[in-house]
């Protein structure tokens, strides 16, 4: 059965369209399709994985999602540095299980590699920290343009994308070379599926987007977004929790509120800066998805949006959609 991704930018609208189209997706819904078990959701935002992050990350609360099953939420610590590779595993284990179950998944998030990890064929190469050690060696002892010219003769099309003064990816990729004995780039994810698949993107015009996004963050202020990133961050961060690792203290509406506290900034313009960010973190969402062709544009402001997407649903379902590339793409955003 394919799976049905929802993703685009923040703000769209995508946990409530992935709601509406789990409830129809389901047995006796508006299309059953092959289902024979109610419609699941997997999560794909990278900070929707972490338990207590609920106000600043929108997430779903659980009297609010119908019934509906819900995988990959509040499964790290926020402590916890978050792993795609991790993610990837666990996450695709639950696609297994749902389709063993006969039902259908919906994936719904905004964190592009997580989608990508999860729906794509991509590699994660271990690590040896004795090569990296020694590339790092190398790299302070004969300069990181040596080790620059190393990658264009094993990997030209590796060193055409990383930068010879990135220091930390040209050590990276050596040491994946070595390690794998093929080059960098192979292991880096091509837009192959590695199980059937459609991606419903939510589109939104900027203006609106803007305005979108400014009425979420005053919803996440009124729901107690202060209260909750303080109880959280540890009293080091400004908090009364057990404290952030690395990997939350960097969500946008987390960061900001954590940089307040350190006397960076005060609390209004703390506010006016996850306003910013959040929009432009939607900008990047969209500039990610909007590379990938296969992702079918929806209007998030459409009526029928709930028809629309299952009309996409349908179409994938019968081998009917447009080949990459070969329909209208809606880049508003991107513009």
């Amino acid at each position: 059965m394919i799976v049905v991704a929802v993703v685009g930018p923040t703000a769209t609208g995508k946990s409530d369209l992935a709601l509406d189209l789990a409830r129809a997706l389901s047995p006796g819904g508006a299309q059953p399709g092959e289902a024979t078990a109610p419609a699941e959701v997997v999560n794909a935002d990278a900070f929707q994985l972490y338990r207590g992050m609920d106000v600043g990350t929108a997430k779903v609360p659980p009297a609010e999602r119908r019934g509906v099953t819900h995988h990959q939420l509040d499964v790290l610590d926020p402590a916890e540095d978050a792993s795609v590779a991790r993610y990837q595993s666990e996450a695709r284990a639950d696609l297994d299980a749902v389709a063993a179950r006969g039902a259908r998944a919906v994936v719904v998030g905004g964190s592009g590699l997580y989608v990508r990890a999860l729906l794509d064929r991509m590699d994660f190469p271990g690590t040896d920290p004795q090569v990296r050690e020694r590339l790092a060696a190398r790299a302070e002892a004969e300069g990181r343009r040596v080790l620059h010219a190393e990658l264009a003769r094993l990997d030209p099309q590796a060193a055409t994308s990383i930068g010879p003064s990135n220091t930390r990816r040209i050590v990276r990729a050596l040491e994946v070379i070595e390690i794998t004995g093929r080059p960098y780039t192979a292991n880096l994810p091509r837009q192959e599926y590695v199980r059937p698949a459609v991606q419903l993107g939510l589109d939104c015009d900027r203006d609106a987007l803007d305005a979108r996004v400014g009425a979420r963050v005053e919803r996440m202020w009124a729901g107690g977004l202060v209260d909750e990133v303080r109880g959280l961050a540890s009293p080091a961060q400004g908090g009364d929790g057990p404290g952030l690792g690395a990997t939350a203290a960097r969500a946008v509406g987390y960061a900001e509120l954590l940089a307040c506290w350190r006397g960076e900034s005060t609390l209004d313009e703390a506010r006016a800066a996850v306003v910013a960010n959040t929009r432009r973190l939607a900008r990047k969402q969209m500039g990610w998805f909007g590379r990938d062709p296969r992702v079918q544009w929806l209007d998030a402001a459409s009526p029928t949006l709930l028809d629309d997407a299952l009309a996409v649903v349908r179409a994938a379902d019968d081998d009917r959609l447009p080949r990459p590339g070969a329909g209208p793409v809606r880049r508003s955003l991107g513009s």
